[in-house]
């Protein structure tokens, strides 16, 4: 299954939670999820009784599209993470959590994983002063990552530094804001990512 790229808003509407999809709107409280806390479409605001399946289900989901991942690298991740020694969840969320898009996202450099992205792809970043354009990219303890010269005034990315006074920057990183790099400083524990997703869920799901 491709990546999703519809209307990010109505998947926040369909889960009733923010996955961190529309940046500066849902710091202005202007998000469609706001100003309609329920689901879309018709029967959007009746809420049926989930079975357990759907419950993981839901989880899976929701992580997959809060990190803007296609359903075979999400697999992929699964998979890796339950190879390794020590709780798969934890893993996961972890593996998740060093893929270059959300590392330039965590940094303060885009709004949304969906800009860092672009960001990434459209060769604005640089990883130990080498080029990369590749979002699934795995950082590693002690990478710096920096925005490219003639990128470093770009109005998107400053007011995207500009509103981290609000949402703060994760501990795990460590940015210098005026000369726009940042080092992924070690990878983060559990408590510290703060998402709403239970990743036991998405074990017991793929675990059947």
């Amino acid at each position: 299954m491709a990546r999703y790229r519809g209307p990010v808003e109505k998947l926040e509407r369909r889960f009733g939670v923010s996955l961190a999809l529309k940046g500066e709107r849902r710091l202005a409280g202007k998000s469609a999820l706001d100003k309609r806390p329920y689901g879309p479409g018709q029967h959007g605001a009746k809420k049926g009784k989930i079975s357990e399946y759907g419950l993981q289900l839901r989880e899976k989901q929701k992580a997959k599209f809060m990190y803007g991942v296609s359903e075979k690298q999400f697999r992929r991740l699964f998979s890796e993470a339950a190879r390794r020694d020590g709780n798969t969840g934890v893993l996961l969320i972890q593996l998740l959590e060093q893929r270059l898009d959300n590392v330039v996202y965590r940094m303060g450099f885009a709004t949304t994983r969906r800009f860092a992205r672009q960001l990434v792809t459209h060769g604005h970043i640089l990883v130990n002063g080498r080029r990369v354009d590749i979002p699934s990219y795995r950082v590693e303890a002690g990478t710096k990552i920096e925005i490219i010269e003639k990128s470093k005034n770009n109005p998107q990315i400053s007011r995207s530094l500009e509103l981290t006074s609000q949402t703060g920057i994760v501990a795990w990183v460590d940015v210098e804001k005026d000369k726009r790099f940042g080092i992924f400083t070690r990878n983060p524990e559990r408590e510290e990512v703060v998402i709403p997703v239970e990743e036991r869920y998405i074990v017991e799901l793929y675990s059947k």
